[in-house]
């Protein structure tokens, strides 16, 4: 995961920001749990929508408690407790943050200092969910191969972190699985891939980088590759929204779905449209997530 799984806060209801705040939260307690204090600095978006998702899709009650954290000393705020699920998925994040710092060590990007900062809450994961990292470790050596590979379609490429995607749906949800939630969480990993490597575009041809897109239709900029293939890429998009669209009303959800709907339904699209049109991504900052006061 990437950082792009984001919700759209104009349409989002305040008991769902309410929701996402204490579940943000909340998986930042389960990481240092599972995998160690340091390990909560890469404390990512994506794995809050996960836990929001996983939450509703395994019917697991999210209990939000008052309580105090190392940012909020003075003031209690409602945080979700750690559960079973946030914390697997708490370890999920760490290995996640390890292997895309070592993947920025390989590419040149840097993050070496940062890596070894999470090296210690890998090892901690690895022993604590073996069959998790298992699938994590499954991805990279297959996403390793097809950029060896250099391979110039952007499906292929993308192919990797779909699959990890989906077998990380099956192995959260188990006996709740279904095609139609592996459907789904196909086409949010496909998207993640993509989204990030359209995203990276001007900069892997400026580093010559491994990139899907740049091999398949050449180094230009950002503008020039819209204006040339532009309906192209949108069609490949406009797919994995319709997956996931389908994938939605296949999932059986045991409590209210607004949250999860906001971010599926509108943020991933508007992300897609924010990159296509090459604008900056605009961070969600600490002082957003507590503008509605508790």
């Amino acid at each position: 995961m990437f950082g792009y799984v984001r919700y759209d806060l104009p349409n989002l209801l305040i008991k769902d920001f309410m929701l996402y705040k204490a579940l943000y939260c909340g998986l930042c307690k389960s990481i240092g749990a599972a995998c160690g204090q340091r390990a909560r600095l890469g404390l990512t978006y994506d794995v809050t929508f996960l836990s929001a998702l996983l939450h509703n899709m395994t019917g697991t009650d999210i209990r939000v408690e008052r309580q105090n954290c190392f940012e909020h000393t003075i003031r209690k705020r409602p945080i979700a407790a750690v559960d079973d699920l946030t914390m697997e998925l708490g370890a999920l994040n760490t290995v996640l943050t390890y292997y895309k710092l070592a993947d920025d060590v390989t590419d040149g990007s840097g993050g070496r200092v940062k890596r070894a900062w999470f090296r210690k809450g890998c090892k901690r994961a690895r022993k604590r969910y073996p069959a998790l990292v298992a699938l994590v470790e499954e991805f990279v050596a297959a996403q390793a191969a097809v950029e060896k590979k250099r391979s110039s379609s952007p499906d292929e490429a993308a192919e990797p972190t779909a699959q990890l995607m989906r077998n990380l749906s099956v192995h959260f949800l188990k006996e709740k699985s279904s095609s139609a939630s592996e459907e789904l969480f196909y086409a949010v990993g496909k998207w993640v891939y993509l989204i990030d490597a359209l995203d990276d575009y001007e900069k892997d041809v400026k580093k010559k980088r491994y990139n899907p897109f740049v091999l398949a239709y050449g180094s230009m900029t950002r503008a020039e590759l819209m204006q040339a293939n532009g309906q192209e890429i949108a069609f490949l998009f406009d797919t994995l929204f319709y997956s996931m669209r389908e994938g939605l009303a296949g999932v059986k959800f045991y409590f209210n779905r607004d949250l999860t709907d906001n971010v599926i339904l509108r943020g991933i699209p508007l992300e897609t449209a924010r990159v296509m049109k090459g604008e900056p991504r605009k961070e969600i900052s600490s002082g957003e997530l507590g503008k509605i006061k508790s």
